[in-house]
């Protein structure tokens, strides 16, 4: 892989609800999300795409196929890159989560079996490492919030945050393979002695 293209999904139906929503294979997208995973194909229509990334969950998917309508790009799953698992807080409230989140260290598991922030930077980065191992040259992945944060702020240098700034439904950002394995290396590293950096956002 020489650069990477990240989307993070179009508008769902766990969105529209505000639902931690973690589950296989979720929601699929909503008229608006449809709309937007058009648009995202419009705006990909002159960029070079070796190949579609999407994870299990059903909106990802969808807005991969949208956004490679009639193109001949093979497609992969990669179930590294899913939703973190938000345990006994799925399907119910985000903001119950969030709210969790912000009060706990990122080495606490969610209650009810799910993943711990800690946990889930390690698999994003394992993920991360698959993608840069591709022998393709331009690789769009269609991802999750969580995770597409993770990663791009790491390219930039900065560890999680309790909290998170939101990332937008499918609008593509690039990485270059570099800021990639910066990414991975970072995240690895903070997977494996983690503290949030010392302001939240989101």
């Amino acid at each position: 892989m020489d650069s990477l293209l990240l989307a993070r999904h179009a508008f769902a139906g766990s969105n529209r609800d505000r639902v931690a929503s973690c589950a296989l294979s979720g929601e699929g997208l909503t008229s608006e999300g449809l709309e937007q995973a058009r648009r995202l194909a419009d705006e990909l229509a002159a960029q070079e795409i070796s190949l579609g990334v999407a994870t299990e969950l059903v909106r990802t998917r969808e807005t991969l196929e949208l956004a490679l309508a009639g193109r001949d790009v093979p497609r992969l799953v990669v179930g590294e890159l899913n939703e973190i698992d938000f345990g006994a807080f799925a399907d119910g409230p985000l903001d119950e989560y969030r709210a969790w989140a912000a009060s706990q260290s990122p080495a606490e598991q969610a209650p009810g079996g799910g993943e711990s922030r800690a946990d889930a930077a390690a698999r994003f980065a394992l993920g991360l490492r698959r993608l840069l191992e591709r022998p393709e040259s331009v690789v769009l992945h269609v991802g999750h919030a969580l995770a597409l944060r993770y990663v791009i702020d790491a390219a930039q240098g900065l560890v999680p945050a309790a909290l998170m700034a939101p990332v937008e439904h499918a609008v593509p950002l690039t990485l270059s393979a570099a800021e990639a394995e910066s990414a991975a290396t970072l995240l690895e590293e903070w997977s494996r002695a983690p503290r949030f950096r010392d302001h939240s956002i989101g």
